[in-house]
């Protein structure tokens, strides 16, 4: 069952933008992912930050264990890349900690919950118990300093872009998505209707008539209507 589960959501995160991801050596249960930040007010803005995946025989019933590759300056990562996030806390409450059962990993999460939860995370520090002490004392008390370290971290990330691959970025972003929304409104009916102008139909503004079945169609009910339908940070 983990081996599908991976398998189907390595499929869909392959397709986003914001991630890049590859099987190390073939092998569905560890991941090279690299997160790409798109937030254009973040401090890691730009950045290419690869880490390592590895997910458990039992998954999803219990989480995967991540770290980055790369160093990065930050009060929640540890210096050998690994993170103090509770969605990668085992699951049930623990009292010790003061993560309540909601916060930490459930087999209801997905690897894509985490990897929000992560890019969340670069930005909304929690400093209170730091994995990093010397990140979390600059970030607090030099905060101009914090972000020049920050920035040497995302041109230094930026050696891990693959040859040949295009960094997306917030504009570029913007707009595919706008150009997703245009040609969808291509095929949407209440779109042209509410136009009120047959010279914008795509379709040549042919009447009702053009399209008449006669009795002897082969088209089916079911047919007809087919053809009708177009994861909080903690320590």
């Amino acid at each position: 069952m983990a081996e599908r589960i991976l398998m189907n959501e390595f499929k869909a995160l392959s397709k986003e933008n914001w991630v890049n991801i590859e099987l190390r050596d073939e092998d569905i249960f560890r991941w090279d992912v690299a997160l790409i930040v798109l937030n254009p007010d973040s401090m890691y803005y730009g950045g290419y930050f690869k880490a390592l995946m590895e997910f458990p025989s039992n998954y999803p019933y219990s989480p995967p264990e991540f770290r980055f590759t790369r160093p990065i300056w930050h009060p929640n990562i540890y210096t050998d890349g690994k993170l103090c996030i509770s969605i990668l806390h085992a699951p049930g409450e623990d009292v010790m900690s003061g993560e309540s059962a909601a916060e930490r990993w459930s087999p209801a999460q997905r690897v894509e919950s985490v990897l929000i939860s992560i890019l969340s995370l670069l930005d909304d520090a929690e400093c209170s118990s730091p994995a990093n002490v010397d990140a979390g004392v600059q970030l607090r008390n030099d905060k101009d300093a914090y972000k020049a370290r920050v920035q040497q971290n995302v041109e230094a990330s930026k050696m891990d872009i693959p040859e040949g691959f295009v960094m997306p970025t917030f504009e570029s972003t913007l707009a595919a998505a706008a150009a997703d929304k245009s040609a969808s409104h291509m095929y949407d009916s209440d779109f042209w209707a509410e136009s009120g102008d047959e010279d914008d139909d795509p379709f040549g503004g042919s009447d009702s008539s053009d399209f008449e079945m006669d009795d002897n169609d082969d088209m089916g009910v079911d047919d007809q209507a087919e053809s009708g339908s177009d994861d909080d940070a903690g320590v």
